[in-house]
């Protein structure tokens, strides 16, 4: 239900809503969901409201409106996850294996150190550090900036076993515009090298990531640390069409 008392907008609520119940099969695609005068008298809130929260589920292809007829599901294209290690860097030795990702910093606000490719530096930014294992093996550490303000609320949230993606995309309601990645090869501090379980003298994969989003650019930041001594990484190149 909604909580109007907490300080995520109504809308954003009623849009999640709307979302889970979508993810949840209660309305399939192709579906007609609940009429602005129904979701009005189901939440007892005002149609502007409710017109906001379908606007904000047709703008990211969640929905769709047909003249004269109401508002429905929308067809889900297939769209590659730019958050995540499957997604970006797809491919390792061996078939048929899965990351598992372990949250090593809880998402928090800090000051972020002076680095002239971090939009973020000598400022402040929501800051999460996580890990990603292949059959028990180290093999890609995150460093994750997000922009304070557009991911307020984001620190409180308990991030385990979550895609940042859905949770950008769903609680957020935010959808990527684009991004731009630098590739260099480095060798590990003391930190990375724990991490990693590698020596500092084994050469890493470091990529710097910049992703976009229509009310922000440069909204997110990323340092990704990729050991390459027993996996290989790849890079498919793509773009995302939204209806």
């Amino acid at each position: 239900m909604l909580n109007k008392n907490s300080p995520i907008p109504l809308y954003h609520q009623l849009a999640e809503l709307i979302a889970a119940d979508i993810r949840a099969g209660v309305y399939a695609e192709g579906d007609r969901i609940p009429s602005e005068h129904q979701l009005v008298a189901q939440y007892g809130i005002g149609r502007p409201t409710v017109r906001q929260a379908l606007e904000t589920l047709v703008r990211r292809g969640v929905l769709s409106r047909r003249r004269g007829s109401g508002t429905f599901v929308a067809p889900q294209p297939e769209a590659v996850d730019l958050f995540s290690l499957a997604g970006t860097m797809v491919s390792f030795t061996g078939a048929g294996l899965s990351p598992t990702v372990t949250i090593l910093d809880a998402p928090a606000r800090r000051d972020v150190a002076a680095d002239p490719a971090n939009p973020f530096a000598g400022g402040q930014a929501i800051v999460l550090s996580r890990l990603s294992r292949v059959e028990d093996s180290p093999v890609l550490v995150e460093d994750i900036y997000l922009h304070p303000t557009l991911f307020a609320g984001l620190e409180s949230m308990d991030l385990s076993g979550q895609s940042l993606s859905r949770t950008v995309a769903e609680r957020f309601h935010l959808t990527l515009s684009g991004g731009e990645q630098q590739f260099r090869i480095d060798f590990p501090d003391d930190r990375l090298s724990r991490l990693l379980a590698l020596p500092r003298t084994a050469p890493i994969l470091v990529v710097n990531r910049t992703l976009h989003f229509p009310e922000a650019p440069r909204a997110i930041f990323s340092t990704l640390f990729c050991r390459t001594d027993r996996f290989v990484f790849t890079q498919q190149l793509g773009a995302l069409n939204h209806a």
